[in-house]
């Protein structure tokens, strides 16, 4: 069993047999599990638009939380390339390991059918970087940008639903990827 927590209420996570996904209303923080998981915690607080967001009050602490649940339990950690949470946590730089042998891997949504190429960082524990799923690159230009660009072709913009609305071959190859992580005894 995979536990996909802090997904959307209307995430594609619930449309997949065999998963505990955790939402908003569920609340992860009640998670006391000891499965893999697929950790999409909220990151407007941490994001290139910080300053800009609204987070609810201890929504910033929900990543940290993912971090400990994905260290103790194996699986992934969703956020995007800009995000200052890698700095905050101390988590490895992409090429580098730390002492829970967790990882960082940088990817494009896009690769996966995203509209836009949508950057991405996932830090990962459990698995060998040589035992994640296939990856499947994309090189057509993506149809849509995240933002606003400066240029003169500006592509149109992704709405903010589609900003965290987690591709349907993404949110599988998560799950793929969590499946194939072992904690046991780690901690």
């Amino acid at each position: 069993m995979i536990s996909v927590l802090f997904a959307r209420e209307d995430s594609v996570y619930k449309t997949m047999p065999d998963l505990d996904v955790w939402d908003k209303q569920r609340d992860a923080r009640n998670f006391t599990g000891n499965n893999p998981v697929v950790a999409h915690p909220p990151c407007r607080a941490w994001g290139r638009l910080r300053k800009f967001a609204n987070p609810e009050k201890g929504e910033r602490a929900l990543s940290i939380l993912a971090i400990r649940l994905i260290r103790k339990n194996g699986g992934v950690l969703e956020h995007p390339k800009s995000s200052t949470l890698w700095k905050k946590a101390g988590l490895p730089a992409p090429g580098k390991r730390d002492c829970f042998g967790g990882f960082t891997l940088g990817v494009n949504q896009h690769w996966w059918g995203h509209k836009a190429e949508k950057a991405t960082l996932l830090y990962i524990c459990g698995v060998e970087p040589k035992d994640l799923p296939p990856i499947p690159l994309n090189f057509i230009p993506p149809s849509h940008v995240v933002q606003s660009q400066s240029d003169s072709t500006l592509k149109p913009h992704i709405s903010k639903a589609e900003r965290e609305h987690t591709p349907i071959d993404f949110a599988k190859w998560l799950v793929d990827l969590a499946s194939r992580c072992d904690r046991k005894g780690a901690l």
